[in-house]
């Protein structure tokens, strides 16, 4: 009992001291040999100057969102982010969702700004 309790506050610590979303998806089938995955972001409203960062759980920068040009108060639109391979596991990706605005740090981005998260398969190279 002690030990899973020590288990679980070392997994909070880990966890909860790193800024963002964390979204599990799962793939919707098999790659095959030459197909890659992707993350779609779909992004709402951001305020000017802000970004979001994808990042794999073990913390390996995945890409940033940068959107400008974007009329205030408009939604941002979708982004797509490349995902590797070595990210599936037990066909499931976790993603850390971060939103970065300077110099204001990092946080989560709340649901009016991610709007949604999905994995598309992309085509492999012919």
């Amino acid at each position: 009992m002690l030990f899973a309790n020590l288990l679980a506050f070392a997994l909070l610590v880990q966890t909860g001291s790193a800024p963002g979303r964390v979204v599990n998806l799962v793939l919707p089938r098999s790659l095959t040999e030459g197909e890659g995955l992707a993350a779609e972001l779909t992004l709402g409203v951001l305020e000017r100057g802000a970004e979001i960062q994808v990042e794999t759980m073990s913390g390996k920068l995945l890409g940033v969102i940068s959107p400008h040009g974007i009329r205030s108060g408009h939604e941002a639109g979708t982004y797509t982010v490349p995902v590797p391979v070595e990210a599936i596991s037990n066909n499931r990706v976790s993603l850390r969702i971060i939103r970065n605005r300077h110099p204001r740090g990092k946080r989560a981005p709340t649901p009016q700004e991610l709007k949604s998260v999905k994995l598309t398969i992309t085509p492999g190279n012919s």
